[in-house]
């Protein structure tokens, strides 16, 4: 008995230092010094590359900001849209930054940081438009739509018919040129445009009250790195960090 009870317990030293080894991804961050994240790199204005080669972006900058929190350096990792969720999986990286929407089927498999940046469907028609007011008013108009995107399909059910186009400057071109009546798409991508073309001829009149949210992304288990990152995303906010992130890239708080 007593030589089995010994083996036993040669097996369950190793075992349980195995166990005491297996630091989590926080303890990881914070002993390496960095933190790893995954980016596309080729999706302005959160995450894309200068005239000069630099990586920027509003989710670059955010990822910049939560590392410093950290008291680490960021690491970023650029990988194709595709495969960015894979390479989360593979521990190519410890978190994702790139526009992840938060959604129940994602939440089921991985970890989320609390929100970090909202977008709602806003309903964009040409300046002098005095016919397009809400989105109920764009029965029987032509809406200027990616023909596959969520956004179509808004436009759709209140009846519009669709101008196909491949995105949105060309949708608003279209809307600006008169051969479109209003184009449904991203606020986001609204307010992005308005950074840069203040001037075009073109308005906001309606938007959806729900808004789509993304957080930054992360293995299910990684509770510790979860809360330290939804720590550091709060300090962001109350010193006055994220306001100026967010008003650099869009001229406005696009937090909710």
């Amino acid at each position: 008995m007593k030589k089995n009870y010994l083996a036993v317990a040669a097996m369950l030293v190793p075992l349980g230092f195995a166990s005491s080894a297996m630091a989590d991804t926080l303890a990881n961050v914070k002993s390496s010094g960095q933190l790893k994240i995954g980016t596309e790199g080729t999706y302005a204005p959160f995450t894309f590359h200068t005239i000069s080669g630099d990586l920027t972006g509003f989710d670059v900058e955010i990822g910049e900001a939560i590392a410093k929190q950290l008291k680490v350096k960021p690491v970023f990792v650029e990988s194709k849209w595709d495969g960015l969720i894979a390479g989360l999986d593979a521990k190519r990286y410890d978190v994702v930054i790139n526009e992840v929407g938060i959604s129940p089927e994602r939440q089921k498999k991985y970890g989320f940081s609390a929100p970090y940046i909202a977008s709602k469907a806003v309903l964009v028609v040409k300046s002098d438009n005095d016919t397009i007011h809400q989105f109920s008013d764009l029965k029987g108009k032509n809406s200027a739509q990616s023909l596959t995107s969520n956004y179509a399909q808004i436009a759709r059910q209140y009846g519009a018919q669709l101008v196909n186009t491949d995105g949105f400057n060309q949708a608003v071109d279209l809307v600006v040129q008169g051969r479109a009546d209003a184009t449904v798409n991203d606020n986001l991508s609204y307010l992005d445009f308005k950074k840069h073309l203040a001037n075009a001829p073109v308005k906001v009149v309606a938007s959806e009250d729900n808004a789509s949210a993304s957080g930054v992304l992360m293995r299910k288990d990684d509770t510790s790195l979860q809360t330290a990152i939804n720590t550091a995303l709060a300090e962001l906010k109350k010193d006055g960090t994220y306001q100026k992130i967010s008003q650099k890239y869009f001229g406005a708080d696009v937090s909710h």
